[in-house]
């Protein structure tokens, strides 16, 4: 069977300005990451030589900071990769992107409650927001199975209650 050129595979066309958009985006939200990553409150402050709570946080912010400078100086110095092996947006792509910076956005004004009190008790808001915000974004990226759903929401959540609220004792 020949192929048309409407029926053939068409990727996305190189863009340059693609290019020099994404890096300035990466690079202001790596820099905001790693100034907040300064401001994390301690309970205690860590002896000479030890990690503290703002660790891991700097090293991935300053890393972060790094590859998004390194990614600027790629799309101003050399001309635009081709994205061949990359589909056109699909229908609903833009939707997807602005109903996941949606959910988002109310996972995080959720969390920054802390905790609420409910019928007399102090309930820690992090761990419902959280399973909440997965079950969302695996909605909306179309899992369907209500089972899988709830056990893998409830899992991930506990995994990381349990690991940075319990284990390594971070606020949430």
């Amino acid at each position: 069977m020949m192929s048309t050129p409407d029926t053939e595979y068409q990727g996305a066309p190189a863009s340059r300005p693609l290019e020099l958009v994404f890096a300035v985006v990466a690079l202001a939200f790596t820099s905001g990451y790693l100034f907040l990553s300064t401001q994390i409150p301690l309970r205690r402050e860590a002896a000479p030589g030890q990690i503290d709570a703002r660790f891991w946080p700097l090293v991935i912010g300053v890393t972060g900071v790094v590859v998004a400078i390194a990614l600027l100086a790629v799309a101003v110095t050399r001309p635009a990769p081709t994205r061949e092996d990359l589909e056109r947006i699909q229908p609903g792509g833009y939707l997807r992107v602005i109903a996941t910076l949606v959910i988002t956005g109310a996972f995080i004004a959720l969390w920054s409650l802390g905790s609420v009190i409910l019928f007399g008790y102090r309930v820690e808001v992090f761990p419902v927001a959280a399973a909440l915000l997965m079950a969302a974004l695996m909605l909306l990226y179309g899992h369907r199975r209500w089972l899988s759903l709830i056990i893998y929401s409830a899992s991930v959540t506990a995994f990381v209650y349990v690991v940075f609220g319990m284990l390594l004792r971070i606020p949430l």
